[in-house]
């Protein structure tokens, strides 16, 4: 497929398509006019690249992780070295600090909404 249906298949901009590209996020064969042509599973590493950024991981790590993701098979990668793991371990911690602060900070707003949807009280 060429990268404008790769796009309106993810939802993703060419622009950030060629960005990933750049960046060995994906890759794709040239026709002979010069033109990108992707696999079908190109759609699955798009929504996997946007799914580790979401993550709030950045390029060159996920460009690290990519390979050493789930295999075919089902299984581990050979390739996943026990310092990746220490550094998706770190990552994983960094997310979950941020969930437990959001999750504060949602109920700090809850109070407020709370107290400021209360009907004023009569003395």
């Amino acid at each position: 497929m060429r990268i404008g249906e790769l796009a309106r298949r993810t939802g993703v901009s060419e622009r950030s398509l060629r960005y990933y590209e750049e960046q060995g996020l994906l890759s794709a064969e040239r026709t002979a006019g010069g033109q990108r042509q992707y696999p079908d599973a190109a759609v699955d590493r798009v929504i996997r690249v946007q799914e580790l950024f979401a993550a709030g991981l950045h390029s060159a790590k996920i460009a690290q992780l990519l390979p050493c993701m789930r295999d075919t098979d089902g299984g581990p990668s050979e390739i996943a070295t026990p310092r990746l793991v220490a550094d998706l371990t770190t990552e994983r911690d960094r997310i979950d600090r941020m969930i437990t602060d959001l999750v504060r900070s949602r109920g700090v707003l809850d109070e407020a909404i709370d107290a400021a949807s209360e009907p004023p009280s009569q003395h």
